[in-house]
């Protein structure tokens, strides 16, 4: 198994002195963060879908083993709410198709207030290019269901398994041959941080879930303060210790003084 782990976005002014070191200019944030993490996913795109050139652009920024997931525009799943799906997934994956063999999966993060409709999902997981990794994170209790199951393994789509306050908000339903977490808010200190035992809890239950040749992304989104970049470093070293093979991470937290190249773990 491979765990690719990362965080939900790169551009977050409070990671200087934690991520970044303080002389480094926000235009090579992405440099720094794809020299030290293997992954991330790009939830800006959510708020604003970027242009092809956009994403062909990280694409040269970043090295040839690194892999991009990328949250569906608000305009699929909170405007339309997954109505009428074929124009805006196909200029999603247009737009997305910039990033070439770096494209990783896709994520579809529903609004909280849209109720199960099985048929509106399957319809929608259709239009998206055969071979495109599709992870759904439903927020509203009615989409646990067996029908919703259903449409999510017959398209080889993943249910994002999803954390808010080290607990699954989610059932821990396996739907195809790959995985999706994201941790959302921990209830260790400082908030939002993610204690051992919690994240260890998680790495048990991938485990249990997937084998040796299934991959799982993993990205934490609490990124108040660097929880998210010291939540991923501890984490790895958690999946590390239970037999994982994890993408590369941070060796830790730099102080604000460090140079530009500071050490990380290497792949295995």
């Amino acid at each position: 198994m491979t765990l690719f782990v990362g965080t939900s976005g790169w551009q977050y002014k409070d990671w200087r002195g934690v991520l970044y070191p303080a002389d480094c200019p926000v235009r090579l944030w992405l440099e720094e963060y794809a020299e030290r993490f293997a992954t991330v996913e790009i939830n800006n795109a959510f708020y604003r879908l970027p242009t092809r050139e956009n994403f062909e652009a990280w694409r040269k920024r970043v090295p040839p083993d690194f892999v991009v997931g990328v949250k569906a525009s608000r305009y699929l799943t909170h405007i339309k709410r997954l109505r009428d799906p074929g124009e805006p997934v196909h200029r999603l994956m247009t737009h997305a198709a910039g990033l070439g063999d770096r494209l990783g999966p896709v994520l579809l993060q529903l609004p909280p207030t849209l109720r199960a409709d099985p048929g509106l999902l399957d319809a929608c997981l259709a239009c998206f290019p055969r071979g495109t990794r599709v992870a759904v994170e439903p927020r509203h209790d009615s989409w646990w269901t067996e029908s919703v199951r259903q449409v999510l393994e017959s398209r080889g789509a993943a249910l994002c398994w999803a954390d808010i306050q080290a607990r699954p908000m989610t059932p821990l339903w396996r739907t195809t041959d790959w995985g999706y977490v994201r941790f959302h808010e921990g209830r260790a200190q400082p908030w939002p941080r993610y204690g051992r035992q919690s994240l260890t809890t998680w790495v048990h239950r991938i485990t249990d879930t997937w084998t040796d040749d299934h991959d799982v992304h993993a990205y934490f989104n609490n990124d108040p303060g660097g929880a998210a970049v010291e939540d991923a470093v501890l984490f790895a070293g958690v999946a590390r210790k239970a037999g994982l093979r994890v993408t590369r991470v941070p060796m830790g937290v730099p102080p604000p003084e460090r140079i530009r190249g500071w050490g990380r773990v290497p792949t295995p």
